[in-house]
Formats: C-alpha cells, sequence, structure tokens
C-alpha cells in the first residue's frame, strides 16, 4: 500500500538489517570505566598479564565507590571482576560477557589493597567459562565471580604467532 505508515514491525526488522551490516567489535578504548586511563571518573586499574595467563590488578577502591557507608558498592566490585575475567578472554579472542555470577564473602571496605585475578576455566568453541577473585592480603577472598562469554563470530586469534598479546 503506497502511503502506508510503516509498524513497529517493519522497523525492528529494518534496524535489525542494519545492525547485521555492521560487524560487532569488541576493541579496547582508552575511555573504558574500570581500565582506562584516559577516563577522569574511572577506576583506572591496571591490569597485566602474569606468567601463568592469568590477569592480575591491586585495587585500592576509594570512598566514592560506597554503596553502604564504609563498603564498596556490590555492582562495582562486579565490573571490577567482570573486566578482569574480559582482560583474560582478550588475550585469546574477542569476545562480550554473556553471563555473570558473584559471590560476596566478605565486604570489600574502601581504602583496603585488594588483589584481583582472573582467568580462562575451559574453552568451547564460541563459548569461554572464566574465574575472578577478589582477595586481601592475607590470601582471604572477598568475592569470587564466574562468567561465560561468548566469541564474536568471524573474531579470530588476537595475536599472530611470535607475537605479543594486548592486555
Amino acid at each position: 500500500m503506497a502511503g502506508a505508515t510503516p509498524t513497529r514491525a517493519d522497523m525492528t526488522t529494518a534496524s535489525c538489517a542494519q545492525e547485521d551490516e555492521r560487524r560487532l567489535r569488541a576493541i579496547p578504548q582508552r575511555s573504558c570505566f574500570v581500565c582506562g586511563q584516559d577516563n577522569p571518573s574511572g577506576l583506572r586499574i591496571q591490569y597485566q598479564e602474569d606468567d601463568t595467563g592469568a590477569i592480575t590488578a591491586v585495587w585500592r577502591p576509594a570512598l566514592r565507590w560506597e554503596g553502604f557507608l564504609g563498603i564498596i558498592h556490590g555492582g562495582v566490585v562486579s565490573t571490577v571482576l567482570d573486566e578482569a575475567m574480559s582482560k583474560a578472554v582478550a588475550l585469546q579472542c574477542e569476545a562480550l560477557t554473556a553471563e555473570l555470577r558473584v559471590r560476596f564473602r566478605r565486604q570489600v571496605v574502601s581504602g583496603g589493597t585488594f588483589a584481583i585475578r582472573g582467568w580462562v576455566s575451559n574453552r568451547t568453541k564460541r563459548r569461554i567459562e572464566t574465574e575472578a577473585t577478589l582477595t586481601a592480603p592475607d590470601g582471604t577472598e572477598h568475592a569470587h565471580a564466574w562468567a561465560v562469554f561468548l566469541a564474536l563470530p568471524e573474531a579470530g586469534s588476537r595475536t599472530e604467532p611470535g607475537q605479543p598479546a594486548p592486555v
């Protein structure tokens, strides 16, 4: 029908088609809320790869990330752990978080010092299973996370043979 107004279904189909034309990417950026050094409001955590292939960092959470008095917001803790797992996955391929589960074992206090560690625990085709921990200097675990990442379609290896992996 000429001049007919497009329906919601027509608009959704057109939108999905346009999105399919663009390739989804997981490209790191310096403005990342967690690790970006150019984000003045961000956490600015510096992650690095250790000799086991895990990703590690030291984190000293600030007062501005508290949810309750003296306790860092659980969403911020979850985000920090998700980023560690994401960095571990990024050593292998481009992927995005599909599922995230966090167990809070002890409160994470502002001003404390914590070790973050994330690693890949299993991979089958596009599905990548990961874990991460947040521990105090005495080794006490304050939070543990599990996530499933999905490798992006047509996303190849992040590194060429003999080249260092991005962190």
